[in-house]
C-alpha cells in the first residue's frame, strides 16, 4: 500500500480565501459520508476523528471549537445543520441564519477535513414527525432552557446521537456557553455507553464582554447594548463568591435589575454536573447561569463560580 490517501468526492465546492488543498470535502447523504469519513481514515493505521457539530452562521466561538478539535486527533469533522428537532412552534427555524458559503469557508481556513451538511430528508428520512424513537433528556433536562423550551433537550440529544452514530468520532468537542447541553450530553454519553470522549471548550467573549452567538447578529445596537447587562451580572455575581451562593445570586440580580430592556428568564446557581440548584451549603465548582430576552432575541450565558 502507498502512502497516497484517496480522496472523496465532494457534493459542492465554493470558491474563496482557502485554496484547493485546504478545502474540506462536503458530505449530503449518509453515503457521501460513510465514503468520505473511510477516505480520510484509510492508510497504514487508523486516523482518530475530533467532531464539532454545529447549526452554521459560525463565528471566532467555533472558530475556537475547532482549533481545539486540531489539538485532540488527526482528523477534524464539522457537521452544518440546523436541527428542526429541537425548534418549538414559536421559535426562530425559519430565520435561523444561514450562511454556507462563509462557513465553509470559516471551516477551510481552520482545517476541517469534512463538513457533513445533511438535508432534512437525510437526517429524519420520514420527516419531523416520522422519528418515533428520540432520546430523552429525562429529569435533568426539565428546569432551566428545559422549563422555557419544552422539548429542547430531546431535539438536541437525538440529533447528537444520530450524528455520533453517523460519524463515529473519537472525541466530540462542544461550547460551554451552551451549559446545560454540554452536562446533558455527557450524561447522555456516560449513561447510554457512547465509545466517544466529550470536550468543553471555553466561551468566547467579543471585547465588550457580550458571550459570542449565531442569534447576535438580531440585535440592534441599543439591543446590543442592553445585552451587555447579562455577563455584566454574571461577573458581579462571581465576584461575590466568597460570601456563599445566596450572595452571588443576590449581587447578580441587582445588576440585571437596572435593564428593564433584558427581561430574564432564569438566573441561577447550579451544580454544574447534575444542573440541580446549589444550596447554602454548596462547596466546590459551581455555575452562574441566566437567560434573558433583549427584544426579540434570546440570550444564553454563564459563568464558572468556585464556592
Amino acid at each position: 500500500m502507498t502512502g497516497r490517501r484517496p480522496t472523496a468526492r465532494p457534493v459542492s465546492r465554493t470558491q474563496g480565501l482557502a485554496t484547493a488543498a485546504t478545502w474540506p470535502l462536503v458530505a449530503r447523504s449518509r453515503g457521501e459520508l460513510a465514503r468520505a469519513l473511510a477516505s480520510l481514515r484509510s492508510g497504514g493505521q487508523r486516523s482518530t476523528v475530533a467532531f464539532v457539530p454545529t447549526m452554521g452562521a459560525l463565528h471566532d466561538g467555533h472558530q475556537s471549537l475547532f482549533a481545539r478539535a486540531r489539538g485532540l486527533a488527526d482528523v477534524v469533522v464539522a457537521s452544518i445543520y440546523v436541527n428542526p428537532l429541537q425548534f418549538g412552534p414559536a421559535e426562530d427555524l425559519d430565520r435561523y441564519p444561514r450562511t454556507w458559503d462563509a462557513d465553509l469557508e470559516r471551516c477551510a481556513a481552520e482545517g476541517v477535513a469534512l463538513v457533513f451538511a445533511p438535508t432534512d430528508e437525510v437526517m429524519y428520512p420520514g420527516g419531523r414527525e416520522g422519528q418515533h424513537i428520540t432520546v430523552s433528556a429525562g429529569r435533568m433536562g426539565e428546569g432551566y432552557e428545559g422549563a422555557h423550551r419544552p422539548g429542547h433537550f430531546d431535539g438536541v440529544l437525538t440529533v447528537v446521537l444520530k450524528l455520533f452514530q453517523l460519524v463515529q468520532p473519537d472525541v466530540a468537542v462542544f461550547g460551554e456557553k451552551d451549559a446545560q447541553q454540554l452536562a446533558l450530553i455527557r450524561r447522555m454519553v456516560g449513561d447510554l455507553d457512547l465509545p466517544v470522549h466529550i470536550v468543553g471548550a471555553p466561551t468566547i467573549r467579543d471585547a465588550d464582554g457580550l458571550a459570542l452567538s449565531s442569534r447576535n447578529r438580531y440585535l440592534a445596537p441599543s439591543e446590543r447594548e442592553a445585552a451587555l447587562t447579562l455577563s455584566r451580572g454574571l461577573r458581579s455575581g462571581a465576584a461575590a463568591a466568597g460570601d456563599g451562593p445566596d450572595a452571588v445570586r443576590a449581587a447578580a440580580r441587582a445588576v440585571l435589575a437596572e435593564e428593564p430592556a433584558a427581561v430574564v428568564d432564569y438566573l441561577e446557581l447550579v451544580d454544574p454536573s447534575t444542573f440541580t440548584r446549589a444550596g447554602s451549603e454548596h462547596i466546590g465548582p459551581a455555575l452562574l447561569v441566566v437567560a434573558a430576552r433583549v427584544g426579540t432575541t434570546r440570550l444564553i450565558d454563564n459563568v464558572a463560580v468556585s464556592l
